[in-house]
């Protein structure tokens, strides 16, 4: 018979060999010192070095364009623009923050019905095979025509300047709302559809605790895909409608020949698009967080 290993006889692990002083101090904690030194540099200076470079090139054109105004020029004038962005001395001169408040509120009509109209949309083409195939073939053939295309459409309608602009952002930005939310429909595991069938959940809280949660990524997508088209649309349907924006403030500086005020607008144009998209990245990412925590 095999004897039983009794535990006295079993070898103690070998114990780690002590590490000398000596060895202790030559390690280098250099590294994990300049990760954050690293990030801090990667995060500030190419940027400026960007920034840096366009300034350049924008001086040097006006260097060799003395129609073109230089980087200075346009400064000066930008700190008398914002330094009251908020007059108002009749309908047609107001200040850019005037402006810009009319076109974002055009947008915000336009995008939240767009919202409205495209999120439960795509849920009913995700969930309902023949939903998805009598509305598929129609986005497939209206989803690439361009925005400004249905301007006129909206003014035929409409017969005013500011609905027909409204109605260019919200047929805009539906799309990206309805694909990426059918989208994210049909993916939802199909495990979880079975459990829910197991459960015999209803169609409510199929939607509410299942579908909803598990497209929510995709829904966000489309909305920010939607926003950034919808800030591109309504500076282009305002310049073609006319009134009150940032679009028309744009065209009515070059008819004046103020190219100054057209390269604020377009940078301030940039500044507020860029606003917006990190705005509902910021939305995306508590959801999110929100959802893993859940």
């Amino acid at each position: 018979m095999t004897a039983m290993l009794k535990p006295e006889s079993l070898e103690p692990p070998l114990a780690a060999a002590p590490v000398p002083p000596a060895a202790r101090k030559s390690t280098p904690l250099v590294p994990r010192m300049r990760r954050p030194a690293s990030a801090a540099f990667m995060l500030v200076v190419p940027p400026l070095l960007g920034i840096a470079l366009v300034v350049l090139v924008w001086h040097l054109i006006s260097v060799g364009n003395g129609t073109f105004p230089s980087p200075m020029v346009t400064f000066e004038e930008a700190v008398k623009m914002f330094s009251d962005p908020f007059y108002r001395n009749s309908p047609n001169d107001q200040g850019i923050g005037w402006n810009v408040l009319a076109s974002l509120q055009r947008v915000g009509i336009g995008f939240g019905m767009a919202a409205l109209v495209g999120i439960p949309l795509g849920f009913l083409i995700g969930r309902v095979q023949f939903f998805g195939a009598m509305f598929g073939p129609i986005i497939s053939l209206l989803k690439p025509v361009s925005p400004l295309a249905w301007l006129p459409i909206g003014l035929l309608v409409f017969k005013s300047a500011n609905p027909a602009a409204i109605w260019s952002i919200f047929i805009c930005s539906i799309w990206p709302m309805i694909i990426n939310t059918a989208v994210g429909v049909q993916r939802v595991p199909q495990d979880y559809m079975n459990v829910a069938r197991v459960l015999n959940l209803s169609e409510w809280k199929v939607m509410t605790k299942i579908l909803l949660p598990s497209a929510l990524p995709y829904i966000l997508t489309g909305v920010r895909l939607s926003i950034g088209t919808a800030w591109l649309v309504i500076v282009a349907a305002e310049m073609l409608t006319g009134g009150v924006g940032i679009g028309f403030w744009l065209w009515d500086e070059w008819n004046n020949l103020n190219v100054p005020h057209i390269l604020i607008a377009i940078v301030a144009i940039g500044v507020v698009g860029l606003l917006l998209e990190q705005l509902l990245m910021a939305l995306a990412r508590a959801f999110s967080y929100e959802q893993v925590q859940n």
